[in-house]
């Protein structure tokens, strides 16, 4: 036996750095034990989209030169209006014939007519949607925020959502939900303003639409469904009388 100096224990200690000591070493000998490091438990990691959502939050960006970063940014936000061209296409009264209305009675624009709208007023590319957070997906809904950006400079901030039943439906949920995001934003530039105004609702829907009563081929069950002046019912529902 014969002592083991400071430094032959540090430089045996130094190789095996991957082990736990278990036991402390004598001031003399070469008694001292090892046991192979065990790895640290980990949390099990969860791949449910639907639980743990897409980690897909924009990247910060720092703002330099000619960049901005959309995720924070309000870059242009108010400083000054956009040309008359582009408010009169913004501003124009909505065309009665391009409004739907849902069978519980709420009416709205497509989504696709809001872009062509901002296609004519701005130009194709000359507008979009930044994503201004993480994709946010709860048991039933998937929601996320939002900026709207024309010609440079931010518009409106908004919060889109959409509803899904299965998780196969989740990536056509998240396109609902920036369709959805769309609407919202394109209120803060007069878009159709209209569809948000209680008195122009009532008189559309006096003027342009009717509740039927209808009754679901096989289930034979009986409820009210709005639809457009001149429309049919389609099936599976087919018109009924009351009672």
């Amino acid at each position: 036996m014969f002592s083991l100096s400071r430094r032959a224990l540090g430089r045996r200690l130094a190789w095996n750095s991957s082990a736990r000591l278990i036991s402390p070493p004598p001031f003399t000998g070469l008694a001292v034990r090892y046991l192979a490091a065990e790895p640290m438990p980990t949390k099990p990691q969860n791949t449910s989209i639907s639980q743990s959502g897409f980690n897909d939050a924009p990247e910060t960006l720092l703002d330099s030169g000619e960049k901005v970063d959309w995720a924070r940014s309000f870059h242009g936000l108010s400083t000054e209006p956009f040309s008359k061209e582009a408010a009169d296409v913004l501003l124009a009264p909505v065309n009665p014939e391009d409004v739907e209305i849902k069978p519980d009675g709420i009416i709205y624009l497509p989504e696709i007519k809001y872009r062509r709208i901002l296609n004519k007023a701005f130009g194709p590319g000359g507008w979009g949607l930044a994503p201004r957070g993480e994709t946010i997906v709860t048991e039933k809904t998937v929601t996320r925020e939002y900026a709207l950006v024309c010609n440079g400079r931010l518009v409106s901030v908004a919060r889109g959502e959409q509803d899904y039943f299965d998780p196969s439906g989740i990536p056509t949920a998240t396109e609902g939900c920036k369709s959805n995001a769309l609407m919202r934003t394109c209120k803060d530039l007069g878009i159709v303003s209209e569809l948000w105004d209680p008195r122009f609702i009532r008189n559309y829907k006096k003027k342009y639409c009717e509740e039927k009563f209808v009754e679901h081929a096989v289930t034979k069950r009986k409820s009210k469904r709005w639809i457009k002046k001149g429309e049919t019912i389609d099936y599976p529902f087919k018109v009924s009388s009351f009672g």
